[in-house]
């Protein structure tokens, strides 16, 4: 009941009995006093049984809110019960649907290795028909040398291919060129077995005119097809020095300098920091038609790359796994005008920096991919993304050289 309501009620009260006191000395001729006191005594009276039945009411409500309070309780600690049912559900089907991923994961990871034992066997078995194809004995310096010439004069001279990729997404930018050449019964004559003997003889600028020439009509078939793939054409620094055969080899480059954006000529790392000034100047003229250069058999990053930007050198390429060892806190980095220390994952970007990209190669397994990428090298090569293969017999016929080029060819190799 509200406050108000108990005041008027006490006001009722005592009006009464003031009203009973009146009553009582006019009409019964009671002493004022008397009366008085006994209007007080009825006020008190009916002011108490107000506040009896006041707190009597008062805790009919308590009881009924307390019983109002275990009811919700008791719908409380029922929801409560239903919640922990439905998340022991939950927990075992989390458990169920985790054990049947786990299973799936596991048996997808052993078909993955299935797969790649079933690659490595495919791999071995390709690498030994490879091996097969090559020379089976060692030749000496008269025998390696004479197969070259008859290799030569024969246009027993293949071009290989290999794709260098770009890293994470592995599409193919560029393909390397290897010069292959055969013997009579179509075994292969490998470079480690005809460079030197074919270097003595003064042969190699003859073997590079033949990469040459493949490479340059490969490059032109892809730009036929729409493809923006370059070819990287080895070239040695003996041919670069041999002021015979490069006034020849510079007139064919101004005849195809359209081509400049898709042909990099590769040089060893080596061979390169020991040019010679004739070397450097013929390097100079091929990059003033806009040609540039790639660097491969890098033995670590120490190079200087403010040297390598004005030579017009592009790429440079280290093995894979010398790459990992020196892309570590401490390991060797490039010269340049950066003096503070180069983190492992910023020495690609100062590449960059200087027009130049990195190249891995001689990548071998799917392990030195991950870490590889890790770093954000740019580019990748090796058999992991593919072995050299030979040009298709059509294409190999349409970039043969022509009959007077071979017979040139046949006259410098007797």
């Amino acid at each position: 009941m509200p406050v108000i309501a108990h005041i008027m009620l006490a006001l009722l009260s005592v009006t009464a009995s003031a009203l009973g006191a009146a009553a009582l000395i006019r009409y019964l001729a009671f002493e004022p006093t008397m009366a008085g006191v006994l209007a007080a005594v009825v006020a008190l009276a009916l002011i108490q049984i107000q506040m009896a039945l006041t707190r009597a009411a008062g805790g009919s409500q308590i009881a009924d809110q307390l019983f109002e309070m275990k009811g919700e309780l008791r719908r409380i600690t029922a929801r409560v019960a239903q919640a922990e049912a439905r998340a022991e559900e939950l927990k075992a089907s989390f458990e169920t649907e985790v054990t049947a991923r786990r299973e799936t994961i596991v048996n997808e990871m052993r078909g993955l290795e299935d797969m790649i034992a079933k690659l490595g066997r495919n791999f071995e078995s390709r690498l030994q028909i490879v091996r097969a194809q090559a020379i089976d004995t060692t030749l000496d310096g008269g025998g390696a040398l004479d197969a070259v010439k008859d290799a030569l004069r024969e246009n027993r001279v293949d071009l290989h291919l290999q794709p260098i990729v770009n890293l994470p997404q592995r599409r193919v930018c560029f393909y390397e060129g290897f010069t292959r050449l055969r013997r009579p019964d179509g075994k292969l004559i490998m470079p480690g077995e005809f460079l030197a003997a074919a270097e003595r003889a003064n042969l190699l600028g003859v073997i590079d005119n033949m990469l040459l020439f493949r490479c340059v009509q490969i490059v032109r078939r892809l730009s036929e097809r729409d493809r923006r793939v370059g070819v990287f054409c080895n070239v040695s620094m003996a041919s670069l020095e041999d002021e015979q055969f490069f006034p020849s080899f510079l007139e064919f480059m101004k005849e195809n300098r359209d081509l400049a954006g898709s042909m990099i000529f590769e040089l060893g790392l080596r061979n390169f920091k020991t040019r010679s000034d004739i070397a450097a100047r013929n390097m100079g003229r091929l990059r003033e038609l806009g040609f540039r250069f790639s660097l491969d058999k890098g033995d670590g990053l120490m190079v200087d790359l403010q040297e390598l930007q004005n030579a017009g050198v592009r790429f440079v390429k280290v093995n894979g796994e010398r790459l990992l060892e020196e892309l570590t806190p401490g390991g060797e980095r490039p010269i340049t005008a950066v003096t503070r220390d180069i983190a492992p994952e910023d020495v690609p970007a100062l590449f960059t920096r200087y027009g130049i990209d990195l190249i891995a190669e001689k990548v071998e397994s799917e392990k030195s991919v991950i870490e590889i990428l890790e770093f954000a090298i740019p580019f990748g090569q090796g058999h992991v993304f593919g072995a050299p293969r030979p040009i298709k017999g059509s294409l190999l016929e349409e970039t043969a050289p022509p009959p007077d080029f071979i017979r040139r060819v046949a006259a410098q190799a007797v």
